[in-house]
């Protein structure tokens, strides 16, 4: 009966699991990097990674970065990284929902994710390395007028 018990848990469990999110038409799972938090986990993009999912986007780009910096193409919101709890209306209501974070250098972003997966929300991604590493890998940024 405990063996049952446990095979049933694990099958809830991935169940409830995002799946990965598809690079655009080779099909393959974009995966990331996994980092595991209080309350669960998150994962890191390359520049490339990302990439190749905003050229099919069906998640939420938030940039947490402030003051202002620039932006990637394809930005859906601009919540600050240490009030973004507070922002939660601005976010998918359905925690499962795929949110990607990113800032100018990596360590808002990954602030921000861990404040999210904290709050429940389960599919969260970050930039690794931010807009730099985005910049540094040959894709560019947009400076629009910002209110």
């Amino acid at each position: 009966a405990r063996g049952l018990v446990i095979a049933v848990c694990l099958l809830l469990a991935l169940m409830s699991m995002a799946p990965l999110p598809r690079a655009g038409a080779t099909g393959q799972p974009v995966t990331g990097t996994r980092i595991s938090v209080p309350g669960g986990s998150y994962r890191a993009l390359t520049p490339p990674a990302l990439a190749t999912l905003l050229a099919h986007k069906n998640f939420l780009l938030v940039h947490v970065h402030y003051p202002y910096a620039g932006e990637l193409p394809h930005t859906d919101r601009f919540l600050p990284y240490d009030t973004i709890g507070q922002h939660l209306s601005a976010l998918p209501a359905d925690k499962r929902a795929m949110v990607v974070l990113y800032c100018r250098s990596g360590r808002m972003s990954d602030i921000a994710a861990r404040t999210l997966v904290r709050l429940g929300y389960t599919n969260v991604w970050h930039l690794a390395g931010g807009m730099n590493a985005w910049q540094a890998q040959g894709f560019h940024l947009l400076f629009k007028a910002r209110p």
